[in-house]
């Protein structure tokens, strides 16, 4: 469906870097219906990313069963829609990851609750 513009959209955005705690990072499991949606969270561009796999993940995803079974280094990374491969000790900033980025992780052999989403 088409959609026409009724007007000029030229504001300032009211959700720039400035307005929270920390840049906002939006973190996704891929193939997990319980969690189907990306978190959002406040995370300081200085956290090294293997901080933040194994201290701010199992906080975020723990509760889901296959979580405790995730194999780290097999897992697929994916940054606005595009793999990549982390590096365990760089930061986010030194990935290029910044205000409202999107990472998205894939577990391979665990696609859900019973292997719901195959």
């Amino acid at each position: 469906m088409a959609v026409k513009s009724l007007g000029n959209y030229n504001f300032a955005p009211k959700d720039t870097v400035d307005k929270f705690p920390a840049p906002l990072l939006y973190i996704g499991w891929e193939d997990h219906k319980m969690l189907c949606n990306p978190y959002c969270v406040p995370m300081p561009s200085a956290t090294k990313f293997g901080e933040l796999v194994q201290g701010v993940l199992p906080g975020m995803y723990g509760v889901h069963p296959d979580f405790a079974h995730i194999e780290w280094d097999k897992a697929e990374w994916f940054m606005s829609g595009k793999p990549f491969t982390p590096d365990m000790d760089k930061t986010l900033a030194e990935h290029g990851i910044g205000h409202k980025s999107v990472i998205r992780f894939r577990t391979p052999g665990l696609t859900g609750l019973a292997g719901s989403c195959f």
